[in-house]
C-alpha cells in the first residue's frame, strides 16, 4: 500500500456561505467515515488559518508561512491505498463533499521510520 496526502488550500472553501458550512461538514465527515470503514484512513484534519511559524536551522522562530508562499494548506487527509487512481477517486469524493478542489501527492516511503515505529509499538 502507498500513502497519499490529499489536501486543499487555505481559503478554498471561502466561497461557501456560512449557513451551508454545517452541511459541508456533515458531507465531509461522511466521506471520512467511509474511508475509516474501508480501512484506508490514516489521519486528517483542518489547519488553523494562517497560524504558521517558521523555525530556522538556528532555532530562530518567525511568524507566518514562508514569505514567498502564495498559498498554504487549509486541511488534509492521509490515506493508505493501493494505487494513485484509488487516491484520486477518494480525492474526488472529498472535493465533492468539501466543494473545493483537492491536491493528491504520494508520500515518500521511509522503511527506516516504519521500522522505528514497529519497534516502538511492539
Amino acid at each position: 500500500m502507498k500513502r497519499y496526502l490529499i489536501s486543499f488550500n487555505d481559503g478554498a472553501m471561502d466561497h461557501i456561505p456560512a449557513e451551508e458550512m454545517p452541511d459541508v461538514g456533515k458531507a465531509a465527515h461522511a466521506v471520512m467515515q467511509d474511508a475509516v470503514n474501508a480501512g484506508v484512513f490514516v489521519f486528517g484534519t483542518g489547519l488553523e488559518r494562517q497560524r504558521a511559524s517558521i523555525v530556522g536551522t538556528d532555532g530562530l522562530v518567525t511568524d507566518g508561512p514562508y514569505p514567498e508562499t502564495k498559498e498554504v494548506i487549509g486541511g488534509f487527509v492521509v490515506l493508505d491505498v493501493a494505487t494513485r487512481e484509488e487516491a484520486e477517486t477518494w480525492a474526488g469524493r472529498i472535493a465533492e463533499s468539501c466543494r473545493c478542489a483537492q491536491e493528491v501527492r504520494e508520500l515518500m516511503p521511509d522503511p527506516e521510520l516504519d521500522e522505528m515505529l514497529r519497534r516502538a509499538c511492539g
